[in-house]
């Protein structure tokens, strides 16, 4: 009984940069190049400014020192960004993909179910909701057209359960069409998204008037808008095509997506 309840031991930081190592390297053929640059880049430097300078031994040893660690710091930099793009190649595209890169937002509120509000049985197109203290987001995979109309839907779906207030509801398709956003980008244009427009103004001269503004809601505000939502979802429910599991969404490597 013991053995069974004891916790799993947290493995090292060296073991995890290593599997991280291994994990991109398997795609990423230049990282071994990439990463010894970026860990002699700083030693070399030092090496020229000493010769030039003719520092004492002592300022030799700090100077060497400081390199070293200069130069770790920018080859672990340097594996963490070339290990998110390989993370962000191998599930992109997939179904579940998007929520799967949302699903371990925190900070400012953020809340992304992995279950969607909507999915079309024949093309799996699909659509997740997600909220935070600056609003609600509609995030679409498919067809861009396809998904904004279901996005009107949603939308009209929303504001009967929240009529009264100035909540945003902000829309992104993810994809590489002309109106999508990247997989790779989503995770900074969810963040991004903190300004709404009071009123529909169609022209320059209004748009003046009536600047973009920054919405906020509370805590509380937050916890009750996610308490209506999760009504409306349990109300509305979801049709499963065949070959989608929406409680399975494509997993993002931690390993990748380490730091994020």
């Amino acid at each position: 009984m013991a053995e069974k309840d004891a916790k799993p031991k947290k493995q090292s930081t060296i073991k995890q940069i290593i599997q991280i190592y291994k994990f991109t390297a398997k795609e990423d053929k230049a990282l071994p190049w990439l990463e010894a640059g970026a860990f002699l880049l700083p030693v070399v430097l030092g090496v020229i400014l000493g010769l030039l300078f003719k520092w004492s031994w002592l300022t030799w040893i700090f100077l060497m020192i400081t390199a070293v660690m200069l130069g770790i710091l920018l080859a672990t930099m340097m594996l963490t960004r070339r290990a998110d793009i390989v993370g962000y190649k191998q599930i992109d595209g997939k179904p579940g993909a998007s929520i799967g890169v949302l699903s371990n937002m925190s900070k400012a509120g953020f809340n992304f179910p992995q279950e969607p509000v909507w999915i079309d049985p024949k093309t799996k197109d699909a659509i997740w909701r997600g909220s935070s203290m600056n609003g609600i987001y509609l995030i679409g995979e498919g067809d861009y057209g396809r998904v904004m109309k279901a996005m009107d839907r949603q939308e009209h779906e929303i504001k009967g359960v929240t009529a009264g207030s100035a909540i945003p509801v902000y829309r992104i398709s993810v994809g590489h069409g002309p109106k999508q956003v990247s997989l790779d980008k989503l995770r900074n244009t969810v963040t991004k998204c903190k300004t709404y427009e009071p009123t529909n103004h169609k022209n320059a001269l209004a748009a003046k008037i009536h600047p973009r503004r920054r919405f906020l809601l509370t805590k509380a505000e937050l916890d009750i808008l996610n308490d209506r939502l999760r009504t409306l979802q349990a109300k509305k429910g979801y049709a499963i095509p065949k070959g989608i599991d929406p409680n399975r969404p494509q997993k993002v490597s931690r390993r990748a997506m380490r730091g994020r």
